[in-house]
């Protein structure tokens, strides 16, 4: 049993399946968001737009009891059953507005990255900074680095600082 412990322990702690966790619950949030846009800002501005409410539409399938109201509530209360296709369309239409905001948000999220990419690029291939040469302190003579005398003067050098 603790060995059963120990391992379900390394496989949950595992980078991978903790980044899936937070990718799940980060979409779950995103899609709550995405929800409320479409519900609350984008279908009813749809429905301003071509002044119908997709969700309305029906077709009646069988006998209207008289005195029923024409709603598909009074309809399914009287026991008629309803061909919903205004649901259907606004479902499409519901699908499609998702498909276009996942699709905006993963091209911003692509062309962030290109960026990135790009400017790391550039970092890289961006020549170093020359290193100034060093000069004898005395005849103002290039001098090698690891040098402890000058070969043009032969005067000491002080050790180079780092």
């Amino acid at each position: 049993m603790k060995k059963f412990f120990s391992e379900f322990k390394a496989f949950a702690l595992k980078g991978n399946v903790v980044d899936m966790a937070v990718g799940v619950i980060i979409g779950g949030a995103f899609g709550a968001i995405v929800t409320s846009l479409i519900n609350d800002i984008i279908m009813p501005l749809l429905g301003l737009i071509i002044k119908a409410d997709f969700s309305s539409w029906f077709i009646p399938l069988g006998e209207v009891p008289e005195g029923t109201a024409m709603t598909a509530e009074a309809l399914a209360e009287a026991g008629v059953s309803v061909f919903h296709y205004g649901k259907f369309i606004s479902a499409i239409v519901y699908f499609i507005l998702i498909a276009l905001a996942i699709f905006i948000v993963v091209r911003a999220l692509r062309k962030a990255e290109e960026k990135a990419k790009e400017a790391k690029k550039k970092e890289e291939e961006a020549p170093a900074p020359e290193k100034k040469p060093r000069l004898c302190p005395y005849c103002r003579q290039e001098v090698a680095d690891d040098a402890t005398r000058c070969p043009h003067c032969t005067s000491e050098l002080p050790p180079v600082e780092e």
